[in-house]
């Protein structure tokens, strides 16, 4: 297991490099180009220059988070084979510059959903919080005005404002695409990539559907142990994997995310490990990693990692606002910093009980 932080950018983030290289036991980042447009190729100099700009702060590059996949590619249009022809233009320089993996999502219109970014807890930390009942009165075209007016000023990954101002075009484009449909067209997509990721050792991590289930009508096919494995299983390549993240699959308590972890074992290229805590159904919050913080048995969940001998990338996800801090929602210092040291403490207990 390899322990790692997301790291926006310099131009993004309110953390820097220098104190990612402070946290014992990082030894580097999951980032991303992110001022670039989805459906863009990337430039090779662009990457390269964020390569040399981790690696002179004493870190490596473990993977991307995320190369975006334009909407026309999950909607099915005819213009798809252009995206796709952009996204193996981006796989090529990626695996020129010695990345990867990449994590990525099918999702939807929205990459993940909160009804609040920053719930106060009653140790006076704040949280993202999801209520579906808050969610069921909110028009979906006025949801960017509700995230963006809690984001601190800062951009947050999948609310990117020139996307967002096509909610409702991007919605009536939804409307005839169900779950089996977007299925189909993840795997048209995955069918024409593969043979680039395979060429240069790209691993592709879906990351599963936030929260794990449909929101506002529209499909959600990564939520669950059941589709991961159908996901893995239609596209038969060594590059075809998943993100193991345990806050978005925790989201639905019925999800038993040991039991994934088993399953999907060798198809597991990335994880994300944090604790969320279920107050009613359709409404949770995150919490600390500690597992009793929240509602999620963290010693079970490195154990399954351990168990099948994972050796990739993990990074605590989403953490608290803490200490007075103002960061992006979720992507503060503090609280990760406490999250990585946390996982490694469980790393390490397990590891030498054997």
């Amino acid at each position: 297991m390899k322990m790692s932080l997301r790291w926006f950018g310099k131009d993004f983030d309110s953390v820097t490099l220098e104190q990612i290289r402070q946290i014992p036991g990082v030894k580097g980042v999951i980032t991303t180009l992110y001022n670039t447009k989805v459906g863009e190729a990337w430039k090779k100099e662009e990457v390269l220059k964020l390569k040399k700009e981790v690696e002179d702060a004493g870190l490596k590059i473990f993977g991307i988070e995320s190369v975006n996949v334009h909407d026309d590619i999950k909607i099915g249009l005819s213009s798809r084979d252009e995206y796709i022809e952009n996204y193996i233009k981006t796989l090529e320089v990626l695996g020129e510059c010695g990345i990867n993996l990449v994590c990525y999502n099918f999702m939807p219109v929205f990459d993940w959903t909160r009804s609040d970014l920053a719930k106060v807890r009653p140790d006076g930390s704040t949280v993202l919080s999801y209520d579906q009942e808050i969610i069921d009165k909110i028009d979906p075209q006025k949801m960017f005005e509700s995230i963006d007016s809690n984001s601190n000023g800062f951009v947050l990954p999948g609310w990117e404002p020139e996307r967002l101002v096509r909610i409702k075009e991007l919605f009536e484009m939804y409307k005839d695409v169900d779950d089996e449909k977007l299925f189909k067209n993840l795997e048209y997509f995955l069918k024409a990539i593969m043979p680039t990721c395979e060429k240069y050792d790209i691993k592709m991590a879906i990351h599963p559907d936030d929260p794990a289930w449909p929101v506002f009508g529209l499909p959600r096919i990564i939520v669950n142990k059941e589709n991961m494995l159908r996901m893995v299983n239609s596209v038969n390549s060594p590059c075809n994997g998943v993100t193991l993240c345990t806050g978005s699959l925790g989201s639905n308590p019925k999800n038993d995310i040991p039991d994934a972890i088993k399953s999907l074992k060798d198809k597991i290229f990335f994880a994300h490990v944090r604790n969320l805590e279920h107050t009613a159904p359709g409404k949770f919050q995150e919490a600390a990693h500690l597992s009793s913080d929240g509602s999620m048995d963290m010693y079970a969940i490195m154990k399954a990692f351990y168990d099948i001998g994972y050796e990739g990338p993990m990074r605590p996800d989403h953490g608290r606002a803490i200490w007075g801090e103002v960061a992006m929602p979720g992507y503060g210092l503090y609280d990760r910093a406490l999250g990585a040291m946390y996982l490694q403490g469980l790393w390490e207990a397990i590891t030498k009980s054997k």
